[in-house]
């Protein structure tokens, strides 16, 4: 069984990114839309620290890309992604539909998006990041 197929993502490194409950949680959100730190945090009630140290965790295996606005550094889902990683994600939005602590995150994230203006436009539909 190859683990790598040609030019896509490894199955090993999805998994090790996945088997995390902060980065599912944190990947799940990427799904909604890019984010920034601060975002995160108070999507997921979680210090600036552990929020970080999961992003970097996350970008040193390409599951998320970040770009710079200003001083903002804003997070996203690869704008390429692998077959393997598509699968994965709609594996993961699929079953944490019902999950409790999916749905709160959820929650926060659409109310932080209808207070929050900075970044401007981070949350426009029509942003480009």
């Amino acid at each position: 069984m190859a683990l790598k197929q040609q030019g896509g993502m490894n199955l090993l490194q999805i998994y090790q990114c996945f088997c995390d409950p902060t980065r599912l949680r944190i990947l799940h959100l990427l799904t909604k839309g890019p984010l920034c730190v601060c975002h995160f945090q108070d999507a997921l009630g979680e210090p600036q620290v552990r929020v970080s140290k999961h992003l970097a965790y996350l970008r040193t295996r390409g599951l998320v890309t970040t770009k710079r606005r200003g001083n903002w550094i804003i997070y996203s889902l690869p704008a390429r992604r692998s077959a393997e990683l598509e699968r994965n994600l709609k594996c993961l939005r699929d079953c944490v539909e019902s999950d409790p602590v999916f749905r709160k995150d959820l929650h926060r994230l659409a109310r932080l998006r209808s207070n929050c203006r900075e970044p401007a436009g981070l949350f426009d539909k029509d942003a480009a990041i």
